[in-house]
C-alpha cells in the first residue's frame, strides 16, 4: 500500500518568484560575460531590461554581491566585479582537488546508465558551443559535473563547488572565448567519460587535471577586466 502511494505522489516543482527569475537572469548575464567586469549596474536600466521594480533589482544586486559577482564602490553604486589572477589560481586549485577526487571515486561505482547520461551531456554541450550558445553550455557543464560528484557520493564536496559555481562559470566563459577551446573542452570531457566507462581512474584523473590546467593557462592570459 505504501509503495502504491509513493507511485501516485509526484514531486511538484515550486514556480520561481519574480526575484528568483530576475536574479537568475542577472547572474547569467554576468557569468556568461554579457555584462563585463567593470560594467556599472544602473538600477533604472536593469528595471527596464528585466521588467521588475527597483526593490527587486536592489535585492538581486545585494545577493550577487554576496556571491562576489558584484562589487560596491564608494559613492559610485555597484559594478560587475572582476576576478584577479590570484583568485583564478585559487579557484582552479580547489577545482582540481575536488573534481579529481570526485572523478576517481566515480570511476569505481559508475553504471552504464550514468555513462549514457554523461555522453548525452557531452553531446548537448558540444552542440550548444557550436551554436555559440555559451549560457546553455555553461549550465549543462555544471549539470555534467554535478552528476559525477553525486554518483561518487561526494555531496559535501559538491556543496563547496556550488558555492564557487558562479565564478567558475565566469572563468569557463572566459576560456571558451579562446581559439579552439570550444572543441578542445568537449573532447576532454569525452575522453574523461571514456576512461570512466573503462573504470580507469588514473587516466580519468589525468585527463581531468590536464583539462583544468589548460583552462587555467588560458584564463590567466585573458584580460578579465577591472572593477573600474
Amino acid at each position: 500500500m505504501k509503495e502504491r502511494k509513493n507511485k501516485l505522489m509526484q514531486k511538484v516543482e515550486r514556480p520561481k518568484t519574480l526575484k528568483e527569475s530576475a536574479l537568475a537572469s542577472l547572474r547569467d548575464a554576468i557569468t556568461s560575460n554579457t555584462l563585463k567586469p567593470g560594467t556599472r549596474l544602473v538600477e533604472r536600466n536593469l528595471c527596464e531590461s528585466m521588467g521588475v521594480s527597483r526593490t527587486v533589482v536592489r535585492e538581486c544586486i545585494r545577493h550577487l554581491e554576496s556571491e562576489r559577482l558584484v562589487k560596491g564602490l564608494p559613492n559610485s553604486g555597484f559594478v560587475v566585479a572582476s576576478i584577479s589572477d590570484a583568485e583564478a589560481r585559487e579557484i582552479y586549485e580547489i577545482r582540481t582537488m575536488l573534481e579529481c577526487s570526485a572523478v576517481k571515486a566515480c570511476s569505481q561505482v559508475i553504471t552504464p546508465e550514468i555513462i549514457k547520461q554523461l555522453y548525452d551531456f557531452h553531446d548537448d554541450i558540444a552542440l550548444h558551443l557550436e551554436k555559440d550558445d555559451i549560457k546553455t553550455a555553461l549550465k549543462l557543464t555544471t549539470r555534467f559535473y554535478e552528476l559525477i560528484f553525486k554518483t561518487a557520493e561526494k555531496h559535501v564536496s559538491w556543496v563547496l563547488v556550488e558555492q564557487l559555481n558562479s565564478r567558475i562559470s565566469r572563468l569557463r566563459a572566459y576560456t571558451l572565448s579562446s581559439q579552439g577551446r570550444k572543441t578542445a573542452g568537449p573532447k576532454d570531457l569525452y575522453d574523461m567519460i571514456k576512461a570512466l566507462e573503462e573504470h580507469n581512474p588514473d587516466t580519468a584523473v589525468e585527463i581531468c587535471e590536464r583539462h583544468l590546467r589548460e583552462a587555467y593557462d588560458i584564463a590567466t592570459t585573458i584580460d578579465k577586466g577591472s572593477d573600474v
